[in-house]
Formats: C-alpha cells, sequence, structure tokens
C-alpha cells in the first residue's frame, strides 16, 4: 500500500474537523498502533491496519468512498471487509472482535498518555461551546467509567489516564465548589 496515496485520500476528510479530531488525531493513534503491535509483538497486516487507523474518523460517513478508494488501490473485497471490519471496531462504543480492531480500538484510547484522555475531553468540550460544568457533566456521564481496553499491553495504560481523568474531575469540582 502507498502510505502517501492513503494520507492524500484521507487528508480532506479531516481538514474540517477539530483540533483533536483531525489528521494529527489520526497520526496520534498510528504512533499508539505501532507501540501496541511492537509492546504485544502481534502478527497483523499492516497494510489492513494502518489503512483502518487513516479511516477511523470518517468511516461512518464515507465508507462508499473509502470502499472505492480501497478497491482503486488494489485491495481485493476479502480485504476491503477487513478494514471496514476494524475501522467500525476502533470506536469506543464497539466491542472489538479481530486482534486489528482491539489494537486500534484500544490505540484509540491511550493515544497521546495518561494526561491526553482528559485534556481532549475539555478542548472538545470548548470546542463545542460547552461551558466548564457541561463538560464536565458529559465526561461524568459518557467517558469515566464508560470505556474499556481489550489487550494486556493496553489496559494498565487506559487504567492510569483513567484514574488520573477522574481524580482530575473530583478535583477541579471541589475546586469549582470553594
Amino acid at each position: 500500500m502507498n502510505i502517501n496515496s492513503l494520507k492524500s485520500f484521507s487528508m480532506p476528510y479531516y481538514e474540517k474537523k477539530d483540533m483533536m479530531h483531525n489528521l494529527w488525531h489520526i497520526e496520534l493513534v498510528y504512533k499508539s498502533v505501532c507501540y501496541i503491535v511492537r509492546a504485544g509483538n502481534y502478527k497483523v497486516d499492516s497494510d489492513l491496519l494502518t489503512a483502518a487507523t487513516y479511516f477511523h474518523g470518517f468511516i461512518k460517513t464515507h465508507e462508499v468512498d473509502i470502499r472505492a478508494w480501497l478497491a482503486s488501490s488494489g485491495f481485493c473485497n476479502e480485504e476491503i471487509e477487513k478494514v471496514i471490519q476494524i475501522t467500525l471496531e476502533s470506536h469506543v462504543a464497539s466491542i472489538p472482535e479481530s486482534l486489528e480492531g482491539k489494537i486500534l480500538h484500544d490505540a484509540h484510547l491511550i493515544e497521546g498518555g495518561k494526561v491526553y484522555m482528559i485534556t481532549k475531553c475539555l478542548i472538545t468540550g470548548s470546542l463545542r461551546g460547552q461551558s466548564l460544568l457541561e463538560t464536565i457533566a458529559f465526561v461524568e456521564e459518557n467517558i469515566l467509567g464508560k470505556r474499556t481496553c481489550y489487550l494486556p499491553e493496553t489496559t494498565p495504560l487506559f487504567e492510569e489516564a483513567h484514574q488520573f481523568a477522574c481524580q482530575y474531575i473530583a478535583d477541579l469540582k471541589n475546586g469549582l465548589r470553594r
């Protein structure tokens, strides 16, 4: 697979996304994918996993375009179906079944390290025009205690980030009450 062609195809779909969901986000997720594959010494089809990583942010709105690009790039029907499956499994609400889906799913949850989860939530809330209290409520209702990793290499990293986020939100709420 030609990575430059993949990036060129994907780039327009990320141009209008906010700073926490643009192509930079995908590159952070990709770094986490590479880390997980190395740490677990996993044998995966790197072309399928790389393509799925880049399609993560626009699969739900442009699956037809993705399928057409994959076909024009020489992927067979079986490979196309696998890329689509991996990509869909990457979303936080999914329960991935394939190894590659678990890798991409978990990479999305651990991207950026320990403090990134809460930082991303706060920035995204601000970008969406939420007040700080609305963002805190969103985090408590939709993030904390609502997600999980599936691989042994990622679970401790996610737990550390989750605990940090929980403590951060608790400290923030206490500070705002004073």
